[in-house]
């Protein structure tokens, strides 16, 4: 029987799941202690920006519920006060849920197609890890092949439909013209290098810091930007009208120590964060800052609510390819 326990976006806000966040290097040990309990044969973790979710497979002779609460227990133990915002599926409910997810079904925005790449890699990083049995060997490859029916069959795709897009709709909204606006990306990750194309797009001048001198000067190479070093933070703040940010630090890389330093040579231009990261990069603090607002991915509803609509339609097509899939699963 499969298990999935998670919390998202649709139970918890931003400040309650960062306390659940799980950084790659941590996955491995995070599923060996999953897998040490006695009801649980197998694990993988799904951790995005909205959402973690860990789906596992009940050992032989062990009971459903008595596994999903072993994980929440696991989880709750990671942070106090996560419990009220778990939910979990169990059996074939667990098996649609999987399949919805990687088909972006239950995603922020609708028809996004990062979830299907993060929900690949949380199977081979478990692969790698030996916590993949028979079981999620044989419903990961089904939720992937559902996954690229949905996107080839349906136009769900059509629109804005990544958080980057939406990052880049919003900076939009709040200059219109990009042509003549900095924007200035903290973090030289998968986000940031899409992000960097769309702004490049729109004519904006792309400053990228990141901690990895190499990385940052490949991903300028690659999309026309220019790097900074950590060290000149303080300064690509200082010329920017936009910050995106999109690290994988434990915690705020920009402090409201930080932005109250940069006010004077910035001469009280208004200076404008997004925040894609989960746990966040930005000190909501900052917002305290005169001229400073802060945007992270829990405010993007509003935005994503003007292009979802056109979508809705296709999604009902999708869920019934979703059906297909899990009854396909039911045979085996």
């Amino acid at each position: 029987m499969i298990v999935v326990v998670g919390i998202s976006h649709r139970t918890a806000p931003i400040e309650v799941r960062e306390k659940l966040a799980v950084a790659k290097t941590e996955v491995p040990e995070v599923l060996e202690a999953l897998c040490a309990s006695p009801v649980l044969g197998e694990a993988m973790i799904v951790s995005t920006c909205n959402r973690l979710e860990v789906v596992a497979a009940v050992a032989r002779g062990a009971d459903g519920e008595a596994a999903a609460r072993s994980i929440q227990t696991l989880l709750g133990g990671r942070s106090s006060g996560i419990e009220p915002h778990l939910y979990s599926f169990l059996g074939g409910d667990a098996v649609r849920h999987l399949f919805r997810v990687a088909s972006s079904l239950d995603s922020l925005v609708l028809g996004e197609p990062q979830i299907l790449g993060q929900v690949k890699e949380a199977f081979e990083i478990a692969q790698s890890a030996g916590t993949v049995g028979v079981h999620l060997r044989q419903a990961l490859p089904r939720a992937l092949r559902a996954a690229k029916r949905v996107r080839t069959e349906t136009n769900i795709g059509g629109g804005l439909v990544s958080v980057p897009s939406v990052a880049v709709d919003l900076t939009k909204q709040i200059f219109g013209d990009l042509s003549k606006r900095t924007v200035t990306l903290i973090g030289s990750g998968e986000m940031a290098e899409t992000v960097a194309k769309l702004l490049r797009q729109c004519g904006s001048r792309v400053l990228v810091v990141g901690r990895t001198p190499e990385r940052v000067r490949d991903l300028c190479d690659r999309v026309g930007g220019e790097g900074r070093s950590w060290e000149q933070l303080s300064e690509a703040l200082i010329d920017a009208d936009v910050v995106i940010s999109s690290t994988s630090a434990p915690d705020y890389v920009v402090s409201r120590d930080l932005v109250k330093s940069i006010r004077r040579p910035r001469r009280g231009r208004s200076l404008f964060f997004i925040d894609l990261a989960v746990p966040r990069d930005i000190d909501p603090e900052c917002e305290s800052v005169d001229n400073v607002f802060v945007y992270n991915v829990d405010d993007f509803s509003r935005v994503v609510a003007e292009t979802q609509s056109a979508r809705l339609k296709e999604a009902e097509r999708a869920e019934e390819i979703i059906r297909d899939a899990v009854r396909g699963y039911d045979r085996w």
